[in-house]
């Protein structure tokens, strides 16, 4: 597999091609959203986990620059602990909404022919820019992330509620504890999803097991190219 580093219209970010990528063939797409603090290669690296052949992986980075202590620097896609502002959230939604637009297009993807995933912050914002469009999204992934408040989702959620979801929770997560995890899970399920839920015996993080699990979904809501 292969990566590649572009200058977007908005953000930087890397893409990731599978082995053997034929050009001329059309991929699914798998777009991929760190969490705070880290960058647009954090999560590149799961995609030889999650399929090596038939999928392209796309990785933006985060618009804001944070450090996280000395000489420790990343990337957030909003202010820490609770400090964004609507005006923060709407941006970083018009951010994200446009590179979807541009690497949809650079790589000749349909819409419902890409999953959203998110790991953490990111996970917050695979739920503020991936519930709201199920026609771009043949399914949402987020892990070890929370859903935002119950009343700014209201305005995400969408009249037809049949989009797969994927969420994954660590029970020992330290960062952000199980219980949110189950009350994401027990809000989407009032709004008429059914999204598969799983707890894994790990943190902060993302397993072995997880990742298993993970590629099985994705083969079964998004086959892969063959």
């Amino acid at each position: 597999m292969d990566a590649f580093r572009h200058e977007g219209k908005g953000l930087l970010y890397l893409t990731v091609h599978p082995d053997g990528y034929r050009p001329e063939e059309d991929y699914p797409l798998v777009i991929m959203l760190h969490g705070f603090g880290a960058h647009m290669g954090d999560l590149a690296g799961l995609a030889p986990y999650l399929d090596r052949t038939g999928y392209v992986y796309a990785c933006p980075n985060a618009p804001l620059a944070v450090q996280l202590g000395p000489g420790m620097a990343g990337f957030a896609w909003l202010p820490p602990r609770g400090t964004a502002t609507p005006q923060d959230t709407e941006g970083a939604q018009t951010l994200l909404n446009s590179f979807f637009d541009e690497v949809m297009a650079q790589y000749r993807v349909p819409p419902g022919r890409a999953v959203l995933l998110g790991f953490s912050q990111g996970g917050g914002m695979t739920y503020r820019c991936g519930l709201e469009r199920p026609d771009l999204f043949a399914g949402l992934v987020v892990l070890s992330g929370a859903l935002p408040n119950e009343q700014e989702m209201q305005s995400h959620f969408p009249a037809q509620r049949t989009q797969p979801i994927f969420l994954a929770h660590g029970l020992q997560d330290s960062m952000i504890s199980v219980e949110r995890a189950r009350l994401a899970r027990a809000l989407l399920e009032r709004e008429g999803y059914h999204p598969r839920y799983q707890e894994y015996e790990m943190g902060h993080e993302i397993s072995q097991e997880l990742l298993l699990d993970l590629a099985s979904w994705m083969h079964e809501v998004l086959p892969p190219l063959r």
